[in-house]
Parts: structure tokens; sequence; C-alpha cells
């Protein structure tokens, strides 16, 4: 047996931030729209060319979706395609002051 003690570190919530990623926030929102689209597809048994002909999406879109390749997705076009499977979006945003150990960044 290995005798090497792990050290646990406590995540945030939020993986994109743990990993570094920018825009984090927004990572994780498409992260999550997405999982609800795919538990959709998957509680209404519907395969990408059947949620295809029910909303007008491109079957390749749910492909992606499916794959969670969502590099090509806003936020708003995954709230949309959600909208088109027949669901309806709760958004509740929460604010918080910046931790002082953590850099501001620039605007452009």
């Amino acid at each position: 047996m290995n005798d090497q003690v792990l050290e646990i570190v406590r995540g945030s919530g939020n993986a994109f931030t743990d990993f570094g990623y920018p825009n984090a926030e927004v990572e994780q929102l498409k992260t999550l729209l997405a999982a609800e689209i795919i538990g959709v597809l998957d509680d209404q048994g519907f395969s990408v060319r059947k949620a295809e002909d029910l909303t007008g999406i491109a079957a390749a879109d749910f492909s992606r979706i499916r794959k969670v390749k969502l590099d090509r997705f806003t936020i708003d076009r995954l709230m949309t395609i959600l909208k088109r499977l027949n669901q309806d979006i709760e958004v509740r945003v929460t604010v918080h002051p910046r931790q002082a150990s953590v850099e501001a960044v620039p605007l452009l």
C-alpha cells in the first residue's frame, strides 16, 4: 500500500475557477445549461434528429451539446434551446465583492 499523504483541497464550487479559466462564471453557466438540455433530451428519449424536428435547432448543435463542446454557444442561445424544448427558465444572480487576494481584471 502507498503511504503517500494526499493533500485535500476544497474547491470553490466552480471547477473553471479552480483551474484558472478566464470567464469561469460564464463557462460554468454554459455547462449547467447544457446539462439541463441533455437532461431534457434523455428524459424525453429524444435523439438529436428528433430534437431537431421539434425545435428547428440543428441536430449537429445537439450533438455538440451532448459532447460538451460549448465554445460555439452563447448563454442566450442555450437558453433559447431550453425554451424550444418547452422548458421554463428562472435565473438568479448573487453578486459578492471580490476577495482582496483576487486581482481585478481590467476592462478593455
